[in-house]
């Protein structure tokens, strides 16, 4: 197996780091990866604030929900979905300057970020860096556009915290690949066919742990009575339209 392919396979998210910080030759081929992937018509689409201000984390904290590893990392890079450099490049250019502030420019824009996040990510890990993704970007976002001074037709939709790793945890249980694939058309499942895919997965101990610590029946209920309940998801679905809203992604 060839060393790209294995850092893949091997990742495992890490949330405790050493107290080495990050050298600017690691941290600029970092970045490099990110700005190297491609792009929705090579208008790259996004951007990315880099934070290693300790002072500039704790700010950040609370709409992280105060979780340590908003802290505890020495570097945290956050990537926004952007249209407005290129919105002032053809403004510059006397070319048509609100092409792309719709919610279809942010969708390019949001697939072009997310890529260059994970180009960060693979060569983060092959510089035997670990990393944790922050899904509270997204709850809180408006928190967040002001804390980073962005600007109309920029939003921020991923959060990573990066260091060298001081744990080394298991793998995360996986469904298998056959779960998620789907050939020529999508082949919709039925109940024999769930079972048959999440059956590793409620078996495996992890599960077990859980049911027992939350006293619930299933995993599923898991997510929908626990992690992921409907009136949160409801609550920052609003927070979220009226922050596309407020960047003139949405009217």
């Amino acid at each position: 197996m060839n060393e790209t392919l294995n850092t893949i396979f091997e990742h495992r998210s890490i949330r405790k780091f050493k107290d080495e910080k990050i050298s600017k030759e690691v941290l600029n081929l970092i970045l490099k990866a990110a700005c190297s992937g491609s792009t929705l018509g090579n208008m790259q689409l996004f951007s990315i604030i880099v934070t290693e201000d300790k002072e500039m984390m704790r700010k950040a904290a609370p709409a992280h929900f105060n979780q340590p590893i908003a802290t505890n990392a020495p570097l945290m890079l956050t990537f926004c979905a952007d249209t407005h450099r290129f919105n002032k490049y053809c403004e510059y250019r006397g070319a048509e300057t609100t092409a792309y502030c719709n919610l279809q420019s942010y969708q390019w824009a949001v697939t072009d970020a997310i890529i260059a996040a994970q180009n960060a990510c693979v060569a983060a890990e092959s510089l035997g860096l670990g990393f944790c993704w922050l899904g509270t970007i997204t709850y809180n976002c408006n928190d967040f556009i002001k804390l980073y001074q962005l600007p109309e037709n920029v939003m921020p939709v991923a959060c990573i915290s990066f260091g060298y790793p001081d744990e080394n945890p298991p793998l995360t249980d996986k469904l298998p690949v056959e779960a998620m694939v789907h050939h020529e058309v999508y082949e919709d499942y039925n109940e024999v066919k769930i079972n048959k895919l999440y059956k590793e997965k409620e078996e495996h101990p992890n599960t077990i742990a859980l049911l027992k610590e939350n006293n619930l029946e299933n995993l599923a209920k898991i997510f929908t009575e626990r992690r992921y309940v409907k009136a949160d998801n409801e609550h920052f679905a609003e927070v979220l339209a009226e922050a596309l809203r407020q960047q003139k992604f949405m009217k």
